[in-house]
This record gives structure tokens, C-alpha cells and sequence, in this order.
């Protein structure tokens, strides 16, 4: 039988407690239908409104939190609500607000810029700071929800990154528990009032793997934490790191009458499909996000998407997978984000990431964060130009920045793109910042014989020879870097013939086509012609 894992941790408070582990997650922000009214009339003035009353209710809370509380708990309270009562905060939030931005992202994004610099501080005091703006943030996101953050099970041994002072006097900690934590400082107002309390709690353990309920002893005389046998410990990487090779691609055992080999991945619309992923049968060749990124809540939520890229991730093991980006815009709005003037004016995909950068920030490092779990490649949808691509990069390099000065574990995934906009397609030996191509046929074919959304599918099969054409001369322009079909063109067996003549050997379709085309291309050579016998 396997030995339990004995990780070395710094003790914050003395004691030893075992119990299920409680894993904490960042608490969602509003959902769409609890948005307040943000019409570009109203915008700064109900936005802020509905601020302004959720910081009401948070220091009322506080309030009652605070009612018998002990000296030092007491202190710690009103060390919040002046913080939530700061002018500067308010006018900070405002003017983002003026500036068009939702109330949810105008808060998010001034908490965590003020977080920021309490992290890059040189004083541990300084940095121990930091999860009480960040207890502050979260409870105000509970209050424009209407959701307050839950209390966890009593007798738990509570794990996460770090936790939040009010937290931890809001629990009934008489039940027995403890507190491991990823990060964390002795330093900080958790560990002091832990050791009030006579809580045991370790910091500093670095992020290991848990599952809810999994049984864990905090050791905090010796700072060690013990988890169950086939737990593990998710090692540190470096900040940012750039890929080496192709990451696109993978050996398989399908290959066409002639022998050449062809990757077959599968596209995830729902995130109830991830559950279906048979890791020893294919890789995620598209991950369509804006389907479970459905509004301005989830937007705004980096844990939320982390915890969705990250179960993708783990299930599909060694294989590799590739998330596009939120293709939003269009005739696909992001709930909540209807009215913004981005949307009115017709923009869709990475321009109007790059016109609403809080929307991409937040993406940006869910998925760097992702990384980590798996083979992870990120897709940019709706690319026209080169400068697009050079300018999401910068984001990505930036968030990378901030989470390394965080220590935040990350790495920096390929960033290919989508090949849907007939300008693009033409001239793709222009963009030699995207690692990896990937076609969209459905988009593509819209475009190229300018017809309605509406309308595409009756005339996809008299389009299909000059996007074939299309095609063929865009695979030539790739210089070798690895190239995918993930429309529904590569899920049609009618078409298969022209993509492998287009030179095309990875193809990403739904999961319920994968069986026929799996079948016609192992009936066909590597130009498309029939095999022999055939």
C-alpha cells in the first residue's frame, strides 16, 4: 500500500488537526440576471448605485461579525470597513465606471490593482495585507450577487491559496480543523488570530492535489501536512515559459490507406462534453469557451474559468488540447455586455478582446494558469491582421508578469490562431507570431461567398470548391508550422477528399462525426484519392 505524502510546510500556528479537506474557490461574481441596469445612459450612475449598496451590505456584515468579537478580531474588522469607506477606492471605481466599464469588472479590476501592489510590496507586513483587500473584493462580489460567501463544514482542515480574515472568524473552528495554505504569511492577520484561537495552520506548502473530503492532518508544530496515498504535489514552473516544438501535435495509430499519419481531435462546445473525453482515444483540437463563458459574471470570473479549463485539461491527460479564446460579438453578445458601444459596432473576436481588455486580462490568465494541468495551446478567433496577434501576446506577457510577481504557478501556452477572415487566409506567411493555424470553415465559407448567417448552410456545398481552393493556398503559406480543420467541413466524409489533397492531416470534429470520418480516411490516400479496392 502507498505511503501517505508528508509535504514540508512553515508552521503559522502550533498544533495538529486532521479532518476532510474543504478546497476553496474565489466566489462567483454576479450572474446576468442579477447585473444591474448598465444602459450606457445609466451606467455609471445605476452601476454605481448597485456598488454602492453592495459595500453597504458589506459593512454591515462586518458589523455584525464584529459584534463580541475579541480585541484583536475587533481591530481587524474596522481595518476593513475603513477600507471599504475609502474615498479613494470609490472614486477609483467611479471612474472606471465613466470610463463604460461594467460595475463587476470596474470593481474586480480596482481591488485587484490595489492588491497588486500590496503583493509587490518589499515589507511581509506590507504583502500580508493583500488578503484582506482581497477578503473585501470577494465579499462585496457576494453582495452585488446576493450570494454571500458559505461557511465550510465544521471539523474541516480548510485548503486553498490563502484565506480570508473574515472567513475565519465567521467559522465555528470549536469543532476542531485546521488550515493548510498554498501561500499565505505568519504574518498575516489569519495566522495571528489562528494562534489567538489555538487553530493549527500551516502556510507555504506550495499547490498540491486534493479532492473534497479527502482526509488531511495539519502538523503544525513540525509545518508539515500529510495527505492520503496518490495525492500530489503540482510542481513550480517558471514564470513564463515559451513552448519548444510542435505542441499541435501527436503520434496515433490512424493513418490513411498509404500509410500517412492523421490526427483526429474532437471539438467541445458544453462543458458537460468534458466528461465524455476518452483521454486514449483523441485530444481537444477546439474548445469553444464562449459556451460556458455566457456572460459578463463568468467573464469576470478567473476562477471560475480556471476551474473549467483545468477539468478539460486533467481529462484529457498527455493529449494535447487547444482553448479559442471568447469569440464573442455578433450574433453571439456576452450577457450583461449587450450595450457596450464594442458590441454596437459590430465587433466580434480578438478585436473585441483587444477593444474590452478587462474581458481578455481575466481570460488571459485563467488560462496561463490552466497551463499547468495539461498540454494546453490557446486559440485566437476572428485574426485579420498580424498586429492582432502581436498585441494579445503583450497581453498574455503581462498577466504572465503579474502572476510570477504573485507566485502564482503559470506557464505561457502556444498562441496560434484561427484562420476564418478570407484576408487573413491569403496572406497567412504574414503572420509569423501565431505558433499554429487552425481553419474555420463555417465563418470562412460565410465570408468568402458573402452570404447571410442565415443562409450559410444552403450555400456551403456551392462554396465548398473555392474555399477548398482557399484552402489549398493558404497551407502552403504556413511554413511548416502545424495546421488543423476544425468547421464543419472537416466533419463532412463528402469533403474529405479535397481537405487531404489541401494537404490538411489534423482534423478536430464533433465528437458523434468522429466515427465516420475516422472510417473515410482510413479508405483514402494522402491525396484523396480512393485506396485501391476501394
Amino acid at each position: 500500500m502507498a505511503e501517505p505524502l508528508r509535504l514540508k510546510a512553515k508552521s503559522a500556528s502550533p498544533g495538529i488537526a486532521s479532518g476532510p479537506a474543504f478546497l476553496a474557490e474565489e466566489p462567483k461574481a454576479p450572474s446576468a440576471a442579477e447585473q444591474p441596469d448598465t444602459a450606457p445612459a445609466s451606467r455609471a450612475v445605476g452601476g454605481y448605485g448597485a456598488l454602492e449598496k453592495a459595500i453597504d451590505i458589506s459593512i454591515s456584515e462586518l458589523e455584525h461579525l464584529a459584534d463580541g468579537a475579541d480585541a484583536e478580531s475587533r481591530d481587524i474588522i474596522d481595518f476593513q470597513i475603513e477600507v471599504l469607506r475609502d474615498p479613494t477606492i470609490a472614486e477609483a471605481t467611479g471612474a472606471r465606471l465613466e470610463a463604460d466599464e461594467n460595475v463587476v469588472f470596474a470593481w474586480v479590476a480596482t481591488l485587484d490593482a490595489y492588491i497588486g501592489e500590496l503583493e509587490a510590496a518589499d515589507e511581509e507586513q506590507m504583502r500580508a495585507r493583500a488578503v484582506d483587500i482581497l477578503d473585501i473584493k470577494n465579499r462585496v462580489l457576494g453582495a452585488l450577487a446576493g450570494t454571500p460567501i458559505a461557511d465550510f463544514p465544521p471539523g474541516s482542515v480548510f485548503v486553498g491559496k490563502d484565506m480570508e480574515p473574515s472567513r475565519f472568524l465567521a467559522h465555528d473552528w470549536s469543532k476542531g480543523g485546521g488550515i493548510a495554505l498554498f501561500a499565505g504569511s505568519t504574518a498575516g492577520h489569519v495566522a495571528l488570530l489562528a494562534r489567538a484561537k489555538s487553530v493549527p495552520m500551516v502556510i507555504g506548502t506550495g499547490r498540491f492535489s486534493a479532492a473534497d473530503g479527502d482526509p488531511v492532518s495539519v502538523d503544525g508544530n513540525a509545518g508539515a501536512v500529510i495527505l492520503q496515498a496518490g495525492s500530489m504535489l503540482i510542481p513550480p514552473l517558471a514564470p513564463a515559459q515559451e513552448p519548444a516544438g510542435d505542441t499541435q501535435t501527436t503520434g496515433g495509430e490512424l493513418r490513411t490507406a498509404d500509410g500517412v499519419p492523421i490526427l483526429l481531435s474532437i471539438n467541445i462546445n458544453d462543458p458537460a462534453e468534458i466528461d465524455a473525453l476518452d483521454p486514449a482515444t483523441a485530444g481537444v483540437g477546439l474548445m469553444r469557451s464562449e459556451f460556458s463563458i455566457t456572460s459578463v459574471a463568468d467573464a469576470a470570473n478567473e476562477e471560475q474559468q480556471l476551474a473549467i479549463y483545468r477539468r478539460v485539461l486533467e481529462q484529457a491527460g498527455d493529449r494535447p488540447v487547444t482553448i479559442r479564446m471568447l469569440d464573442i460579438g455578433g450574433d453571439k453578445p456576452l450577457r450583461g455586455l449587450e450595450d457596450l458601444p464594442a458590441l454596437a459596432s459590430g465587433l466580434r473576436g480578438i478585436r473585441l478582446l483587444l477593444a474590452r481588455p478587462e474581458i481578455a486580462r481575466v481570460q488571459a490568465r485563467a488560462l496561463l494558469r490552466a497551463a499547468v494541468f495539461g498540454r494546453l495551446s490557446v486559440m485566437l478567433p476572428m485574426v485579420t491582421f498580424p498586429d492582432e496577434i502581436d498585441r494579445m501576446r503583450d497581453i498574455f506577457r503581462e498577466e504572465a508578469e503579474k502572476l510570477g510577481r504573485r507566485a502564482l504557478h503559470h506557464r505561457m501556452p502556444p498562441i496560434g490562431m484561427m484562420v476564418e477572415v478570407p484576408a487573413a487566409a491569403l496572406m497567412l506567411d504574414a503572420f509569423g507570431a501565431a505558433a499554429f493555424f487552425s481553419f474555420g470553415t463555417n465563418d470562412l465559407t460565410q465570408y468568402l461567398a458573402a452570404s447571410a448567417r442565415d443562409d450559410i448552410d444552403a450555400d456551403a456545398g456551392k462554396a465548398a470548391p473555392a474555399v477548398l481552393r482557399l484552402l489549398a493556398q493558404a497551407v502552403k503559406l504556413t511554413a511548416g508550422k502545424p495546421v488543423s480543420i476544425c468547421g464543419d467541413m472537416a466533419g463532412n466524409p463528402h469533403y474529405l477528399p479535397g481537405l487531404l489533397a489541401a494537404g490538411l492531416r489534423h482534423f478536430s470534429v464533433a465528437p458523434a462525426r468522429r466515427p465516420a470520418i475516422r472510417s473515410a480516411i482510413i479508405g483514402l490516400n494522402a491525396d484523396g484519392t480512393k485506396a485501391a479496392g476501394e
